[in-house]
Formats: C-alpha cells, structure tokens, sequence
C-alpha cells in the first residue's frame, strides 16, 4: 500500500501539468476544449519517436510541448476565423489529431523501457546524490521503513518542475496580458468594447493550455515507458475531475490558490483511483466507471453540503428574529408599567 500511494503522488505530479493546462482553458478562457483528448496522445507521440530515433530526451519533450502548442493555435484558428462552435472546433481537431498521432508514430504504440529517457536520467543523476539513502533511513526511523520507494528522485524533481509551472501560469496570469486573458473569459463582451482582440486572447490560451497538455503526455510516456494512441481517452475527464476536486476541497479564491488547488486535486484524484482498484472487486478496467463517479460526487457533494449551510443560516436567522421580537414584546410591556405607575 505505500508504494502504491507514493507511485499515486508521482504520477499525480506529471498529471497536475495537464490539469493546469485544462484549468486554463476550461476556467480562465470558459472554452470546452475537447483537444487536449488529443493533444495529450501528440505530446507522447513525438516525444517517443524522437526518443527512439535518437534524440535526447530533453529535445522530444519540448519539440512535444511545441506540437501541443501548434494542435492549440489550430482549435483557437478554426473557433475564431473559421466561426466554429468551440466545442465542435475542439473535436474536430481531436479527430483530426488521431490519424496524425498515428502518422507520427508509425504504429499504435511504442515502447520506450529499453530507451534513455527524462525519468531514467533522473533516477541516474538522483542515485549519485545519496539522498535516497537519507531519506529511506529516516522514515525507517520513525517505523515506516516497509515497502519504501527505489528512488525518491523522480517526485522530488517533479514537484519542483510542477511549482515552478504553478508559479509561472499565476505570475502570467497577473499581467496585462493574462489579465486580458482572464477578461475574456469572464466577459467577452466588455473586452471588445476596449477594442482588445478577444480572438487572439483565445488563440494564445489555447495555445498554452495545450502545451501544457502535451508536455505531460510527453512525461506520461516516459515515466510509463512507452506511447500508446488510445491513453489519451477520457483525459479530458481526469483533468476536469482535478479541477473541480481542487476546487471543492480548496477553494479558487485567488489565482495561485486556484493553480494550487489544482495541483491538489490531480494527486488526490490519483490516491482516490489507486485506492479505488485495491477494492476486490474493482479492476483496471472499471477506471473510466471510477473516474466518473468521482466527478459526479465532486459535483453533487459541493451542492448538498452548501445547501445545508444555507439552511442552517436561515434557521440561525430565524432564531434571531425570534428573539428580537421576545425583547421587543418585553420593551413595551415594561414601558406600558411605568407609565402606568405614573
């Protein structure tokens, strides 16, 4: 059980990329975009046929995230020049991304654990460190020495990487730019009416949000060894299950608490899933059925809890009503015996 944990939180890291990602498309723009289904499988492709060709691991992944940012730009060109619906402009362009993560390819799917990649180099780099050895000797200390990690590089480099994107979306998005950004999400209208181009706004976010997207299937791959064309399916689920679950144990008062709570919802999303299937008579296969429930129960539960808060303001109101009528009736009846006394 705590190897399955610390693999939930790994995977949880490189999963919260492609949730920022989708929180700043589906939050700041208030854009549907089923692309990143798409984009995510485009990321894992180039990255693994570079990787298998020889490039360094380090090339694949950002010639990823610039194939991610292209699939964006496109979804933003069809929505803003071509007048697509949004959500019919994101799908077409996840259809399309399909057959050309198959071109990309070469086959449905491609192997990378005899392949150097970004977690291999780090979990090399890392053994030198003797960190690992630190680490597992404290926690055997305090009596959770069992079924200890190999490496604690990976999370640890990870969460460095996930920080510092979480740290540069809320700075960007506290520009004049990321504020325009956000602007036009909220009200469109209003932007036009200062003559900002809400349509390049669009693209841009697109654009970065699918960067994002891809440069997690980029890492996706590599920590899972291999690019397959169907992991892309019901990703757009998991990323919104991650912001919305963030959202309701978090709050999204802020920005940076927002990207925060997001980051938070991916790794507990992760742990609910990895517990989930420990569950007998649950298996890998009822992944998608799970990750619907725990949208639905993120959704509805929010609802009940803030509906019985209210009813409890209303019942406290109430009684205070109550009882400022009782002194009020006891007021006059008291002014009634002075002057009677008089």
């Amino acid at each position: 059980m705590p190897t399955a944990i610390f693999n939930s939180f790994e995977s949880g890291m490189i999963y919260a990329i492609m949730a920022l990602g989708v929180y700043l498309t589906f939050r700041i723009l208030d854009f549907p975009d089923m692309t990143v289904e798409g984009s995510f499988v485009t990321g894992a492709s180039v990255a693994a046929i570079m990787i298998v060709n020889g490039f360094s691991p380090i090339m694949a992944t950002f010639c990823a995230m610039l194939a991610g940012f292209v699939a964006g730009t496109m979804t933003g060109l069809l929505h803003t020049k071509g007048k697509i619906n949004p959500l019919l402009a994101g799908i077409l362009m996840m259809i399309a991304l399909f057959s050309i993560n198959l071109r990309i390819m070469g086959a449905s799917n491609i192997p990378l654990l005899s392949q150097t990649t970004i977690i291999t180099n780090i979990s090399e780099a890392w053994s030198h460190t003797g960190l690992d050895y630190m680490f597992n000797g404290i926690f055997s200390i305090i009596g959770l020495g069992d079924s200890l990690p190999k490496t604690w590089g990976i999370l640890i480099v990870m969460f460095i990487v996930v920080v510092m994107i979480q740290l540069g979306m809320s700075a960007f998005l506290k520009t004049d730019v990321g504020l325009a950004l956000r602007a036009t999400g909220d009200n469109e209208a209003m932007v036009k009416s200062f003559s900002a181009h809400t349509g390049n706004m669009k693209i841009l976010g697109l654009a970065i949000g699918n960067a994002l997207v891809a440069f997690s299937g980029a890492l996706v791959a590599q920590y899972n060894g291999f690019s397959d064309i169907g992991m892309g399916i019901g990703i757009i689920v998991i990323g919104l299950a991650s912001v919305i679950i963030g959202e309701a144990l978090f709050g999204a008062k802020t920005i940076v608490r927002a990207t925060l709570a997001v980051i938070g919802g991916a790794i507990i999303y992760r742990i609910v899933v990895t517990l989930a299937l420990r569950v007998k008579f649950l298996d890998t296969g009822d992944v998608k059925l799970i990750t619907a429930l725990i949208v639905i129960g993120a959704l509805v539960i929010p609802q009940i809890s803030e509906k019985q808060k209210e009813k409890g303001r209303k019942k406290k109101r109430l009684k205070e009503l109550q009882l400022r009528r009782i002194e009020s009736t006891k007021g006059e009846e008291e002014f009634a015996a002075a002057k009677s006394d008089l």
